[in-house]
């Protein structure tokens, strides 16, 4: 990606941190819609590139698939929108933005003329500005596939195409996935912060986290990242990211994001945010709230999903974080989705 699409390097920690390893074999059977299905099978049939799986803060299954190696950065897609919530649960707690329910336009005054005019910051985490955009990845002119063509093509920036979108429905009463929501939320980032996103998670995630590698984020041609999508990182780092949330924002010795945020940030709040009220066909009937999706069937275990098959899943019952990186060989459906759930169950009951 990163010869492809310009983009800012995130270093690596000066105190790199090497999670503890003691591998084992994994031959994982498990059951999906009437099937019995295979790990093996399934890591292949799905385009897999890495799967790593950690209990109790070790390591213990790590395989990389299709030339994809430990040191590799694999773009996370969407994945990056939880790492924004982050950012932002952070930004409130240094005190550069007041509330979530703060009007977006209170940080972003440009947005007064579109429809993010005065919808709360936590509709735009929630996924539920009520502003009027196409994420229908199948349709060819829908808003979401012609974002790359405007940046790129037409050189706009992606500070300006943001203005383009009008409001639809008033904002916290539909769920309705866009990826714009979390470029609003990056831009928010940015100037309350007055540093970029890569610099801010640079600062308060990447170097207290312990991060071993370098990592990446994608940006337009005007050295503003896309944050809803194109982190780029090593499962590694990944999995730290994950096993932050998973001790409620402590890590490394440190409290880096406050535990009463990952509290917020999971748990949905609203009527049309719980598991069963969203769109079956759009989003498999997941629960959602601050960027992070809570799976059909949840007992506590929630992830962060990229399209294209890129997992950050968190079982806080059984212990365990695992991060699967993959090529798109899926169809995109959720059903997909949920047989990746079915597997990190599978997983995670393994190994109690």
């Amino acid at each position: 990606m990163d010869k492809i699409f310009p983009s800012k390097w995130i270093h690596r920690s000066s105190k790199p941190l090497q999670l503890n390893e003691n591998y084992q074999k994994l031959e994982i059977s498990y059951l999906f819609d009437g099937r019995n299905c295979q790990m093996t099978e399934m890591l292949e049939r799905s385009g897999t590139t890495g799967i790593l799986v950690v209990k109790n803060d070790t390591i213990v299954y790590e395989k990389y698939f299709q030339g994809n190696t430990q040191n590799a950065k694999n773009n996370s897609w969407s994945v990056a929108k939880s790492f924004v919530s982050a950012l932002v649960g952070i930004a409130i707690a240094d005190r550069y933005i007041s509330s979530v329910n703060d009007p977006i336009t209170k940080y972003l005054p440009e947005l007064a003329q579109t429809g993010y005019r005065d919808v709360p910051i936590k509709h735009i985490l929630q996924m539920s500005s009520g502003v009027k955009f196409s994420e229908d990845y199948l349709d060819n002119s829908s808003d979401i596939n012609n974002l790359l063509p405007q940046i790129f093509l037409q050189m706009r920036p992606i500070k300006k195409v943001a203005l383009d979108f009008p409001s639809e429905s008033p904002s916290g009463k539909k769920f309705h996935y866009i990826s714009l929501d979390t470029q609003i939320l990056g831009m928010l980032i940015e100037r309350a912060t007055g540093k970029s996103v890569s610099a801010y998670l640079q600062t308060k995630l990447w170097e207290p986290l312990g991060a071993e590698s370098e990592a990446f984020w994608s940006t337009d041609n005007y050295n503003t990242e896309l944050s809803f999508c194109c982190l780029n990182a090593t499962l590694r780092d990944y999995a730290k990211f994950g096993l932050l949330y998973l001790h409620n924002g402590y890590f490394n010795g440190k409290q880096l994001v406050p535990a009463d945020w990952i509290k917020e940030s999971i748990v949905p709040d609203s009527p049309h945010l719980q598991v069963g009220a969203t769109d079956a066909r759009d989003y498999g009937s997941w629960g959602h709230q601050y960027q992070w999706w809570i799976p059909t069937g949840s007992t506590g275990d929630y992830l962060a999903v990229g399209i294209w098959g890129q997992y950050i899943y968190i079982n806080p019952q059984k212990n365990v974080v695992i991060v699967k990186t993959s090529t798109g060989s899926w169809t995109m459906t959720t059903k997909d989705d949920d047989e990746a759930v079915a597997l990190f169950r599978a997983i995670s009951q393994k190994l109690e």
